[in-house]
């Protein structure tokens, strides 16, 4: 256990950095640029757009013409600002460090931004070495993306400090995510006086909800959620409008095109309604592959030289940046930050003696050959 990084893991969850918080996210690119401070690292910082914060991109070794290594780290949080005042106040209990975003990622990307400088102080990095940190990841990436993607296509490899999963295991393959949103409109009516002139936005949007959620086939790795509902206006207004979000999850892109391609035909019941779709697949799959294996290979070889045994989870229904440098044909290596548990929830919290393992396991992988 890492005395230092427990340490500059508090400092990190003490910073909130909730996506649209761009004060709270450019506070988190600060200490990044901090960390590497006197490491013979180059730093480039791209301003903010879309009302979203920096990217920072940190740049080290040999200076050769052979392909880059890229790191993947994102700052931004799913809690907002004063979550570690109330519901999830930073603590430790036993091994378990508690806190906003120290599982899903800043363990993570403090422990690879430890490696990385680490390395770059040695001078044991093989390959020249990208490490970029997105400040727009849970909201799928939408500034960061064609980075991302830019940086995947020239790269030898890439490596992603999203969370451990199920007791350590690394990500090898991952689901591709959609987002839609559907807008239902009818006819207002007072509910009580001319409730036959109404055509309710709510009732047509209950049908459509009951059809989208049956698109779900377990069998095929295809799953649809209606997550979140807003409409009308008061209640006794017949509602004119009604607005719903899907998700959907898909192994494949056949399955992904397959539950885009229904959603966008979805036909009203009542003809007197309209439906409006927009959206679609945000993240593409990241399917299992050999290249990504041999990276597996090399992870799980280092790991057993430190004493520890490493496995992976062959697929997941989440999405990360990963799914961008699969997608445009860069080996991918997720799921290689800190073990814990409780992401995107008020019982969050990372495994203090996964931090230095991990570390050295970042580290082992920036000093061997992954082309």
């Amino acid at each position: 256990m890492s005395d230092k990084l427990i340490a500059s893991l508090r400092d990190w969850a003490d910073i909130e950095s909730f996506t649209h918080d761009v004060a709270g996210v450019n506070r988190m690119v600060d200490a990044v640029a901090a960390y590497v401070a006197g490491a013979p690292v180059s730093i480039e910082r791209i301003a903010g757009r879309e009302g979203l914060g920096d990217i920072i991109i940190l740049k080290a070794g040999p200076a050769t013409v052979a392909k880059p290594v890229l790191l993947l780290s994102h700052v931004d949080t799913v809690h907002p600002a004063g979550t570690k005042s109330g519901p999830l106040a930073i603590r430790v209990d036993g091994d378990r460090f508690y806190g906003p975003g120290v599982y899903d990622m800043k363990g993570g990307a403090l422990l690879a931004l430890e490696a990385f400088k680490a390395a770059a102080l040695r001078g044991s990095l093989v390959a020249p070495t990208v490490f970029i940190f997105t400040p727009d990841e849970e909201i799928g990436s939408p500034t960061s993306r064609r980075l991302v993607e830019d940086y995947g296509r020239k790269a030898a490899a890439a490596l992603v400090t999203e969370p451990a999963r199920d007791g350590g295991k690394i990500v090898t393959a991952r689901k591709g995510v959609g987002i839609v949103d559907v807008m239902i409109t009818g006819t207002p009516a007072h509910a009580g006086v001319k409730h036959e002139r109404g055509r309710s936005a709510i009732r047509e949007a209950a049908r459509q909800i009951l059809a989208i959620e049956a698109m779900t086939d377990y069998a095929r790795g295809i799953t649809t959620n209606v997550g979140v509902i807003t409409g009308g206006s008061a209640r006794n207004v017949v509602p004119q409008t009604c607005r719903f979000e899907v998700d959907f999850r898909a192994i494949d892109r056949a399955g992904a095109t397959e539950v885009e391609a229904a959603l966008y035909k979805l036909k009203t019941h009542d003809p007197d309604t309209t439906i409006a779709v927009s959206g679609g697949l945000n993240r593409p799959p990241f399917p299992p592959n050999d290249a990504t294996m041999k990276l597996f290979a090399i992870a799980r070889a280092i790991a057993a030289r430190d004493g520890w045994a490493l496995d992976h989870v062959p697929l997941t229904g989440g999405g990360s940046d990963g799914n961008f440098t699969a997608d445009v044909g860069c080996p991918t290596l997720d799921g290689l930050g800190v073990d814990g548990d409780g992401a995107h929830t008020l019982q969050e919290y990372a495994l203090l003696s996964s931090l230095l393992p991990r570390q050295k396991l970042i580290e082992g992988l920036l000093e061997s050959n992954l082309a």
